[in-house]
């Protein structure tokens, strides 16, 4: 990676740079990709005619790139970005979400990986491996990742005895809005959990996608019971 310019501006990349693994090198080196600190537009020119990919800091419009912000809790790594819009938008998120992050996510992350073969033994079946985990995932759950993580809680998780069954059947949801940050957070919690949505067409994208992405969505007037897992029949409260 090419870096080019001095001062403060160049200095936080090559840390954010030497960081994430880079071999930083200067404008005469070879790289596929360059990160311009000054925005000095005749030395993006000059990289962009060797054919280099430009990021030119606080000119987004000489940029071929742009870098998000990062929450790095390693190997759990948060990407806050843009498209270039606002740099100081993404380093504000970045902010707020390094408070709500707890540095131990990354241990909780880890210890989830090497679970991994005695969480499949306990629950063969895909669906109720995906409901366990996100039910231990949930706030209050054992495994809550904001809720701070003691080393080995992944273990007794998968050791510890049957808890309440994972929720089944049918659930009728009732819009009172379009917007999805009316959403209760019980509501939110269970369109992340079922398998399948019955809708009424005129339900809004941006509330289905609160969904899990491979939950299956049926657009229908009158919804199917006595499917296995989870289903939810999303209509309005005033209609």
């Amino acid at each position: 990676m090419i870096l080019t310019g001095t001062g403060p501006a160049a200095d936080a990349k090559r840390r954010v740079l030497e960081r994430a693994g880079a071999r930083v090198v200067a404008e005469e080196g070879e790289a596929a990709l360059a990160i311009v600190a000054d925005g000095d537009e005749a030395t993006v020119m000059r990289l962009r005619a060797r054919g280099i990919l430009i990021n030119a800091v606080d000119r987004s419009e000489l940029c071929d790139f742009t870098l998000p912000a990062i929450v790095d809790r390693d190997p759990v790594l948060i990407a806050v970005g843009t498209g270039g819009a606002s740099a100081g938008l993404a380093k504000a998120l970045r902010q707020r979400l390094e408070v709500l992050v707890p540095e131990s996510l990354g241990e909780l992350a880890k210890d989830l990986a090497v679970a991994r073969g005695a969480i499949r033994a306990r629950w063969p079946e895909a669906a109720d491996r995906r409901r366990a985990i996100d039910a231990a995932l949930d706030p209050g759950g054992p495994l809550d990742p904001f809720a701070g993580y003691d080393a080995g809680a992944a273990a007794r998780w998968v050791a510890a005895p049957a808890t309440a069954p994972a929720p089944s059947g049918l659930v009728v949801l009732l819009l009172r809005s379009p917007d999805p940050d009316d959403l209760t957070l019980k509501e939110a919690r269970l369109l992340g959990q079922c398998d399948r949505i019955f809708h009424r067409p005129d339900v809004p994208a941006a509330i289905l996608a609160r969904a899990r992405a491979d939950a299956e969505r049926i657009a229908c007037e009158r919804p199917v019971g006595g499917l296995p897992g989870l289903s939810i029949d999303i209509g309005w409260a005033d209609r």
